[in-house]
């Protein structure tokens, strides 16, 4: 009975050990979301102006543009695909990469050859463990985004999408990220970023007439790249205040499971230590009886 008693104490022991982990976790987290909530509301009002300018400048009949132009037949698409670098978050990255797959899957059978890019470790690892094929990742910071990954991540984008379909260019760019509702309410989403005729403006109204210095083309060739860096890092921060509150959820319900594991491992232990002590006097009895008969 000592071996099982020494048993529950130790799981106790562990269990307390993780239980302070999480707690520290779920602490740290509800200490980062706040402030990465913040920064993705900030971003929110430059994302929306330069949406309205871009789109009122594609809104032109005139215009005859790449970036603007919708493909009747798409060859190949672009995927972004942001998970997260670290574990302990739930179903965050889970849920991320099965609305990718989802995407993957819709362009396949549409016959539009898919191009992963990844963002994030954990669907770095989810497409190294079953050898699948992405063009490019990024790793680092993805619970705390910097905008220069932001810039890197559009411009390659922007030239992979420039770049002819024969000489390997793509001919859309999708967007496969996680969008803050709430505390308790974190969505995956696919948006369509290019061509920008399927990106609808938050304001839909009939755009006026304007002349461009030196050309409406020009004008677009400045605006769309500022547009896509600015609309993947508004994604970049939704993401991580996503995945901020996806780890805080997630360790509480951590911490609240190791408290019911160590209230059930004591019970164990009293129970094994009870039937111990029982099983000392049944035999200090018996032994008694035997020496009283003798």
């Amino acid at each position: 009975m000592g071996a099982q008693i020494r048993v529950y104490r130790d799981k106790i022991r562990s269990t307390s050990s993780m239980k302070k982990i999480f707690k520290a976790m779920e602490l740290i987290a509800t200490a980062r979301v706040g402030k990465a909530r913040s920064r993705a509301q900030a971003s929110t009002p430059y994302a929306e102006a330069i949406t309205r300018a871009v789109a009122a400048v594609a809104a032109q009949d005139d215009i005859d543009h790449v970036l603007t132009e919708k493909v009747a037949q798409p060859q190949r698409a672009a995927v972004l695909i942001m998970a997260s670098d670290r574990g302990l978050a739930g179903a965050y990255s889970t849920n991320v990469i099965k609305q990718s797959e989802s995407l993957l899957a819709t362009l396949k059978d549409q016959g539009v050859e898919a191009r992963p890019y990844l963002y994030g470790r954990k669907a770095q690892a989810f497409y190294d463990f079953r050898s699948r094929e992405y063009d490019q990742v990024w790793t680092g910071n993805t619970d705390n985004p910097v905008v220069t990954v932001g810039q890197e991540i559009g411009k390659t984008l922007v030239d992979r999408f420039i770049q002819p379909t024969e000489e390997g260019g793509v001919d859309e760019i999708y967007l496969v990220y996680t969008e803050f509702q709430s505390m308790v309410t974190q969505e995956p989403v696919v948006k369509r970023l290019l061509p920008l005729a399927v990106v609808e403006a938050d304001e839909p109204a009939a755009h006026p007439l304007y002349e461009f210095e030196p050309s409406a083309e020009e004008v677009l060739d400045a605006l769309l790249p500022k547009y896509i860096e600015s609309r993947i890092f508004s994604a970049m921060l939704e993401a991580s205040a996503s995945e901020l509150a996806a780890r805080q959820r997630a360790m509480k319900s951590a911490g609240d499971n190791a408290n019911d594991l160590i209230l059930k491992y004591t019970l164990l232990r009293n129970n094994a230590r009870q039937a111990e002590i029982t099983q000392e006097l049944s035999e200090l009895i018996a032994g008694a009886d035997a020496l009283a008969s003798s």
